[in-house]
């Protein structure tokens, strides 16, 4: 879909996106009607990590995966959405106790879609150097393409980058997006639940809630003292200074590196590939059938 001249495989191959993925996650759970479906439907509580594979997986098939590839997660993420329906359990911000919700609504795709595209750069431009207005032009016009994969419209999502920064900040101020109780337990259960080797070091809990607008931040019930400020401050220094001179075998996700793998007429990733894949989608082959 992509390819690799693309702003989007520029983005997405660095394994420095990993910083965003609690503000992604965080962001949509504010959206009522997406806490909702996750608390009853879904198994993030019980398997965190599977939850993480799932997701990346679908995302990198998507961005990095053969055309064929790109279209069946597709297909798969939209008949899965189609089974997540249900009615809101309360009253939470403009969205009534018994209203109806369903996982492929197009104002809450927007949003899911809206929070993965704004955070990878967000994420990006922690570490690396800022994209330029017309890199971010490039990426936005991308994005679109990548929410038809969402199953967005092209009338569903801003035409250029400054509409699109113009929808995320007044969805950050909106009253849609409101913590539920659901939301604020499912986020207490990853990012300080019961199991410790499981939780996110202080730095990253820190960093993930400074990303946050503020209105949510408290919400979530996140509070950053002197102690967190500084624990995220040195993290960074040290990721600034060594990431970058990492070497693209490790710099690099797998699903990006089996693609390149993939462009050069090799028919199975190197042993290197299947490893990173492990970590980040939980199987060794991103293109394998399934």
């Amino acid at each position: 879909m992509f390819g690799p001249a693309s702003v989007t495989w520029q983005i997405d191959r660095e394994a420095v996106i990993f910083l965003g993925a609690g503000r992604a996650l965080l962001l949509q759970l504010a959206h009522p009607w997406v806490a909702a479906a996750i608390a009853e439907h879904s198994r993030t509580l019980a398997d965190p990590i599977g939850r993480f594979h799932r997701t990346f997986d679908i995302v990198f098939a998507m961005v990095f995966g053969s055309l064929d590839r790109a279209l069946l997660s597709s297909r798969q993420l939209h008949r899965r959405h189609s089974m997540i329906v249900g009615e809101m359990p309360e009253t939470v911000g403009p969205f009534a106790a018994g209203s109806r919700y369903c996982a492929n609504d197009i104002p809450s795709l927007r949003w899911v879609h809206a929070t993965l595209v704004e955070t990878a750069l967000m994420a990006h431009d922690l570490v690396l150097p800022r994209l330029s207005a017309a890199e971010r032009e490039r990426y936005w016009a991308e994005s679109r393409m990548f929410g038809a994969l969402f199953g967005l419209r092209a009338d569903d999502l801003p035409a250029d980058w400054s509409g699109f920064a113009a929808y995320t900040a007044a969805m950050a101020q909106s009253e849609t997006l409101t913590v539920s109780p659901a939301a604020r337990e499912i986020a207490t259960q990853i990012f300080n639940g019961a199991r410790p080797w499981l939780r996110p070091p202080r730095w990253y809990r820190a960093l993930t809630a400074s990303l946050l607008p503020e209105r949510l931040r408290a919400g979530f019930g996140f509070e950053l003292d002197e102690r967190d400020i500084r624990a995220a401050d040195n993290a960074m220094k040290w990721i600034r200074r060594v990431y970058p001179k990492l070497p693209d075998r490790l710099r690099y996700v797998g699903p990006y590196q089996e693609a390149q793998a993939r462009l050069r007429g090799e028919l199975q990733p190197d042993w290197i590939t299947r490893c990173l894949n492990r970590a980040w989608i939980g199987r060794p082959q991103m293109d394998a059938r399934r």
